[in-house]
């Protein structure tokens, strides 16, 4: 084995065979899902449900609480988002998309902290704060909870909390001993960028359910 396959996948000798083909699909079904959010296509949801499904899993085995956390809450936020998405609003469009207001900036940051504390007080209760990652896990849970609720209700600043969460995932993972997860994160840093300035494109426009 070459040492550079070693440095990046060397971690996967431990696990089990079913664990790194599920990692695969969960990866690749992440994948699909953010570029479907990317242009605003409801199938965003549907795939989003199936990798955060097979992640929950995988993270619980693990033992990685809080990222089996952030995923359970993709769930709930993925189920939440294709009701909204699929409400209609007018006879013949949907929930449009649109910059946050106001109040939803204020409940962004209510989520944002709440978030924290949860994390917190779960990390507590499970004895896990055992390395500084647990630090980083309850920012990037914060970050990701706000980005999941805006992407739900079709606001343009969701892009900017996934972004954030995104780019800190890419260095964390890779070193939890997950480059197949640190590499997924690597395309949704591109993604967030991609989607960021598509949405602000399709402000306002009347949103039909592709």
């Amino acid at each position: 084995m070459s040492p550079i396959f070693e440095y990046f996948f060397g971690q996967y000798a431990e696990y089990e065979t079913y664990q790194i083909v599920l990692e695969i699909v969960a990866v690749l079904f992440g994948i699909i899902s953010a570029w479907c959010s990317k242009r605003n296509s409801i199938w965003v949801y549907p795939t989003g449900i199936v990798s955060t499904s097979i992640f929950v899993y995988l993270l619980w085995q693990w033992e990685l609480l809080g990222d089996m956390l952030i995923n359970v809450y993709y769930f709930t936020m993925s189920v939440y988002g294709w009701y909204v998405w699929t409400r209609k609003v007018s006879p013949n469009s949907y929930t449009p998309i649109t910059w946050a207001t106001k109040r939803e900036h204020a409940i962004s940051l209510g989520i944002f902290f709440g978030a924290i504390v949860f994390v917190y007080v779960v990390y507590e209760l499970f004895e896990k704060w055992t390395s500084w990652t647990a630090y980083v896990d309850t920012l990037t849970t914060g970050l990701f909870f706000v980005g999941m609720w805006l992407l739900a209700r079709r606001k343009v600043e969701n892009w900017l909390y996934l972004l954030a969460g995104n780019i800190i995932s890419v260095p964390l993972y890779f070193y939890k001993g997950y480059t197949i997860s640190s590499m997924l994160y690597v395309i949704f840093v591109i993604i967030s960028v991609l989607g960021y300035f598509a949405w602000k494109k399709n402000l306002h426009k009347d949103t039909v359910i592709a």
